[in-house]
């Protein structure tokens, strides 16, 4: 729409055109009421407009008035007549006029009266005619400029810019090419086939190049100048003339308007008016091209806001949120929609500085904060922590606990070792005995410790590789708990292996740490005693083996967490049972590594399940030579 600005500036071309017009231009209002009577309408007719304005002139002899309001009736239906009547003089001579009257409408279309252009019919009519329609046209371009420029996006401006090149002109058709490089590409076009839009022309052998070489920004080549065939025009029959102009956006040749003529006349005035488009053009052009960078750019930033893993919050100038992005969302648990005009749920630091915080959830963030001294508004950016930090704890708690359990077993060897080494001679045989045992046996734990931690390293690292084979999990598991029920005497150990049971796919030596380490844990955490038992079956494509225990059990909410590496379940749970962490860890790695899988469940009666799944040598794909282990 055109704002006030082109509004007035339109009356005041009006008026200034109908003050200039060399024709007498008279309105009426629907009762025939004279509303303008320009210079020449004095002129013409011997009456100063201060006399006539507001009132009903007797011009018209009274045996055409039948014919004059046939006219207007005509106008009044849509229509607009010219035609050669008679008119009275103020002095009373009967003046031989043409006259064209047409409607005077409002924007929304209803009709206020009637314009009527007169002139004398021994005038020079065409000198008239094209003074009247210069007005005309300049109007009209007034129209289209701000037409254009109404619109935003780039290929419906070159739509509308070919549409008004042919409204404009006269022309027959028309056509606006790109200059890419050494090549126009027709990217709209007005009365031609729309297929033909894409249509490629090296830019050099045309004639946008001939113009460009000329320095000129609008020509005029007819039939007997150049090929009129030159790119896509072939397609209008009978075309004889083109006018070309250039469009320039930024002050580089941007591209090209083609006005074609294959009936109509092409002049200086069309020539005059496309140099006058193309450059409105450009500049409406440019206008689009800025525009839809800008929403590109927006795009682009809102793709970055809304993908973001991090937080992201926009706040206005007394802290409340104004933008919330998903991760936003998702990491404090606040929809945008509770948020937006609120503050923040975690407190701000110091522009460039970082704040650590724990929400109530539990989770850790690290907030940092920007300014945008523009706006006045504040930039927030939040990140999750929450994995960095338990492992940051996590690796504190193992330093500690490693040192411990390293501490005690050292302490005792070398109590023990020093004892022997100076009091050799003093102690029995029986003492002598005892204590290389204690050595030994605390040497053993020692080593122990140090395979875990290696194994528990390899498989971080992802350096574990296992030989996969069939082999008989029932024969294993027979071997491993065989001496188990003397181990303990507070402990009842119950093995159920069935006679049938088929070979699984997987690594022997893998699976038999697997089960010693559930065994261990059973045993460890169940101090009470208590029956362990140990069970194996086939379950479809998969063998299933199972340890049971009656001991300290796992809420539900750990089931996942004891495979993690440093992890059991309660911090008071180290100081009890001791140990670094790691056994569920090497558990859940070397169950993978063979396609297995293993999981931890709450038994309803107290203690724990541990449940290791393999899969069946005998179905599809399950050896496969060797894998490299996977965590």
């Amino acid at each position: 729409m055109r704002d006030d600005r082109t509004a007035i500036s339109d009356d005041a071309i009006g008026r200034e055109i109908v003050a200039s017009s060399p024709n007498a231009v008279v309105a009426l209002d629907r009762d025939q009421t004279i509303l303008t009577w320009n210079p020449a309408a004095e002129r013409l007719f011997g009456w100063p407009a201060e006399e006539v304005v507001g009132r009903r002139v007797p011009m018209v002899p009274e045996e055409l008035t039948a014919e004059h309001n046939a006219v207007l009736e005509r106008v009044r239906t849509g229509g607009q007549v010219s035609l050669r009547t008679k008119r009275f003089r103020r002095d009373g001579r009967l003046l031989d006029v043409r006259v064209d009257t047409g409607a005077l409408c409002s924007e929304a279309g209803a009709l206020l009266g009637y314009v009527s252009v007169y002139h004398l019919t021994q005038d020079d009519e065409s000198a008239s005619d094209k003074a009247l329609r210069r007005a005309q046209l300049v109007r009209r371009l007034t129209d289209v400029v701000a037409d254009i420029n109404a619109e935003l996006e780039l290929p419906t401006v070159l739509d509308r810019i070919a549409a008004s090149l042919t409204e404009l002109t006269g022309a027959d058709a028309g056509g606006f090419v790109l200059i890419e490089g050494d090549q126009l590409r027709l990217v709209a076009c007005h009365r031609l086939p729309d297929e033909l839009r894409g249509s490629t022309a090296d830019l050099r052998s045309s004639l946008v190049g001939k113009l460009l070489r000329a320095g000129r920004t609008v020509m005029l080549e007819t039939g007997d100048q150049a090929r009129l065939d030159e790119l896509v025009w072939s397609w209008l029959p009978g075309l004889h003339t083109i006018a070309l102009g250039v469009a320039a956006v930024g002050g580089r040749p941007y591209g090209a308007l083609y006005a074609l003529f294959a009936n109509g006349k092409a002049g200086h005035v069309e020539l005059e008016l496309l140099e006058l488009l193309a450059g409105h053009a450009g500049i409406a052009v440019g206008n689009a091209m800025a525009y839809q960078e800008a929403v590109r750019q927006r795009a682009h930033e809102r793709a970055v806001f809304d993908a973001s893993a991090d937080g992201i919050a926009v706040l206005d100038t007394l802290g409340r949120v104004i933008q919330w992005n998903p991760a936003a969302a998702e990491l404090t648990g606040f929809h945008i929609a509770e948020m937006i005009g609120e503050p923040p749920p975690f407190p701000l630091p110091e522009p460039g500085d970082k704040l650590t915080y724990q929400l109530p959830s539990g989770i850790w963030l690290d907030v940092l904060r920007a300014e945008i001294p523009e706006t006045g508004e504040t930039v927030v950016d939040f990140r999750d922590i929450t994995r960095a930090k338990e492992l940051e704890e996590a690796k504190d708690l193992f330093l500690a606990t490693t040192s411990h359990e390293l501490r005690t077993p050292i302490t005792v060897v070398r109590g023990f070792a020093a004892m022997l080494d100076t009091r050799w001679d003093g102690l029995s045989d029986t003492e002598r005995r005892s204590a290389v045992h204690t050595i030994a046996e605390r040497a053993r734990s020692l080593g122990d410790l140090m395979d875990h931690l290696l194994l528990g390293s390899r498989a971080g690292a992802e350096e574990l590789t296992l030989k996969i084979e069939a082999f008989d999990l029932g024969e294993l598991v027979r071997s491993a708990t065989l001496g188990l029920p003397v181990l303990s005497d507070v402990h009842r150990v119950e093995v159920v292996v069935p006679d049938d049971l088929p070979m699984v796919s997987g690594d022997a030596l893998a699976t038999d740490i697997v089960l010693g380490q559930l065994l261990e844990n059973a045993f460890k955490y169940s101090p009470d005693g208590g029956l362990i038992k140990v069970a194996v079956w086939p379950d479809g494509e998969r063998v299933v083996l199972a340890v049971d225990d009656e001991g300290v059990g796992i809420a539900p909410a750990d089931r996942d967490r004891i495979f993690e590496r440093f992890v059991q379940v309660e911090s008071g749970d180290r100081r009890r049972f001791g140990g670094v962490g790691l056994g569920l860890y090497i558990v859940r790695s070397l169950a993978l590594a063979q396609g297995g899988d293993v999981s931890a469940y709450p038994r309803a009666g107290g203690g724990t399940r541990i449940r290791l799944s393999l899969r069946r040598a005998d179905t599809p794909g399950a050896l496969s030579g060797s894998d490299t282990l996977v965590r």
